[in-house]
């Protein structure tokens, strides 16, 4: 029996992973990745088997549970497995699931932090997520949820709202944020593709959200807040 990493591959490219995460990647007899890994970033593990475990919104996807039954499997034949997630492992990466598995299965298991899409966000648009007197609180949260669940109706009450995979419920997102009365003229910040070479940033105030963004194709972060003001 080996051992099972959990590696957050960061933001898309494929320098900004950690030097620890590298290093584990160079090393792994199995990688089980993330359909938005770059093939720069699996480019650091050429001698490992390379899985695709991928899941996309709206998209035909691997089941969470052949993920955790695969993970064991190979953590019980191989020396060094990694999964590699997008961003940070712990956030929005259902790695609760993936470690439960795991230990549920004796099998030792470690996690390797990367950088979250929001943070990688605020520095690729030089807008910090927090500004004194202005934003001393900061919340992220995503628009998918376990499908037995309720749709969200109501949002966190923070100075700056980072939203994960927010593209396609923008104006789901506006029209609440509205109900709840922040003002029309919110500032907000669209990141496309974040880190990657067809990054695209846009603009808007939270009215111009209600209108949506379907015109976005690749992994969507929205921020919204004061702070998110042009300088």
């Amino acid at each position: 029996m080996g051992k099972v990493v959990l590696i957050g591959a960061g933001p898309g490219a494929a320098d900004l992973i950690t030097v620890r995460g590298a290093k584990l990647l160079a090393q792994a007899d199995v990688v089980l990745h993330d359909a938005l890994v770059t093939e720069d970033m699996l480019a650091l593990c050429p001698q490992a088997l390379k899985i695709l475990v991928g899941k996309r919104s709206g998209q035909l996807s691997t089941a969470q549970t052949f993920i955790n039954q695969q993970l064991i499997r190979y953590g019980q034949s191989h020396n060094l497995v990694v999964r590699l997630k997008g961003g940070d492992p712990m956030l929005f990466g259902r790695a609760d699931e993936e470690l439960s598995a795991l230990e549920q299965a004796g099998i030792p298991v470690e996690v390797v932090p990367g950088i979250s899409t929001a943070f990688a966000a605020a520095a690729a648009t030089l807008q910090p997520l927090t500004k004194r007197g202005c934003a001393r609180s900061v919340a992220f949260f995503t628009s998918s949820s376990a499908p037995e669940l309720p749709e969200t109706t109501q949002l966190p009450d923070c100075d700056t709202l980072a939203q994960y995979m927010g593209g396609k419920k923008a104006l789901q997102t506006a029209e609440i944020l509205l109900a709840q009365g922040r003002s029309p003229q919110l500032p907000v910040v669209i990141i496309e593709n974040c880190s990657l070479p067809n990054q695209r940033i846009q603009r808007l105030k939270l009215i111009d959200l209600q209108q949506g963004l379907e015109q976005c194709q690749g992994p969507v972060l929205v921020m919204m807040g004061e702070a998110c003001a042009p300088r």
